[in-house]
């Protein structure tokens, strides 16, 4: 659909409150033909997200500052966020170098994708029903911004070490800037590592935790616009999404603790997975969205890993 997006500056520029912004914003982008999938499910929150920014509000304050004024040079950055989101098809979160998760807004630009991983909710809820104790040891692979590494210590405190690994040196680069802005410097550590490569085989972990690449070939092939500012590495794996998988969990009881857990998103190339395995699965029970996200405890991945990926 053609938007006159001079028509929508002058819009924009006639809104006066937060609230009238949002509202306007809103309607923009729901007439556009934008894919909401990296920080916000639709176009209401893809306005909280463009307005709460610009007038450096959280998005938790916005309810309490709807009636408050915008000034003549927020409006015109608001109008250009929503020119180049609609124009370009650029994430929002590209856009803002913000990326929210688990209620914390984490740096993020093209070196890594756009925090959205449903294993948020799990670490939110202490991995309940999922880890036997609170964890001292975790391991995160393919970490990317941190964002899973970091909001687990956030939420364990100074009783556990995260070990951020990355395969991307750039992708480490903003973890570390993340670890900075959350003051993790003594319980997150990133490692340069192609999966377990680099990682200290003297160290049990209590949790292995991954979202790796895991989109398969013909879900590569169709993905909308957006998908294509974030870095390859981190999207695909194989024809059927779980090259990099197999290869976690074959590692993986070598390097987890005797009552350790294994836990990896996989989205929708779980299909794949159960389809090819005739394996009890235990999936994580997300009650806020998403899906795909599996566990295994340490005797389970050794009983799979000798059972199918000898």
């Amino acid at each position: 659909m053609s938007i006159d997006f001079e028509k929508v500056k002058a819009g924009i520029e006639s809104m006066r409150t937060a609230l009238d912004l949002e509202r306007y914003v809103m309607k923009t982008y729901d007439s556009s033909d934008i894919f909401y999938g990296h920080g916000s499910p639709d176009p209401l929150g893809e306005a909280e997200l463009t307005v709460a920014h610009v007038m450096g509000l959280q998005l938790s304050d916005l309810g309490h500052f709807a009636g408050a004024l915008s000034t003549p040079e927020e409006r015109a950055e608001i109008a250009e966020l929503v020119r180049r989101r609609i124009e370009e098809r650029i994430p929002l979160a590209y856009l803002t170098n913000t990326g929210w998760f688990c209620g914390f807004p984490f740096y993020v630009d093209r070196r890594v994708i756009v925090p959205r991983s449903p294993i948020g909710e799990l670490i939110e809820s202490g991995f309940e029903g999922i880890l036997p104790h609170d964890p001292e040891n975790v391991l995160d692979l393919c970490t990317g911004s941190g964002c899973i590494a970091i909001a687990t210590a956030l939420r364990y405190g100074q009783q556990v070490n995260v070990d951020a690994a990355d395969i991307s040196a750039e992708a480490l680069e903003v973890c570390g800037i993340n670890i900075g802005r959350f003051g993790c410097e003594e319980s997150v550590f990133p490692i340069l590592s192609d999966l377990y490569e680099n990682i200290d085989p003297s160290v049990r972990y209590d949790l292995i935790v991954s979202n790796p690449p895991y989109v398969d070939a013909e879900d590569l092939g169709d993905m909308p616009k957006e998908y294509s500012y974030e870095p390859g590495i981190a999207l695909g794996s194989g024809e059927d999404g779980l090259d990099i998988t197999r290869r976690i969990i074959r590692e993986a009881p070598e390097h987890l603790a005797d009552d350790g857990v294994l836990l990896i998103e996989v989205g929708n190339s779980v299909y794949n997975l159960m389809d090819q395995y005739d394996w009890d699965f235990h999936l994580a029970e997300l009650k806020k969205g998403g899906s795909g996200v599996f566990y295994m405890t340490r005797d389970e991945a050794a009983e799979f890993r000798d059972r199918f990926l000898a």
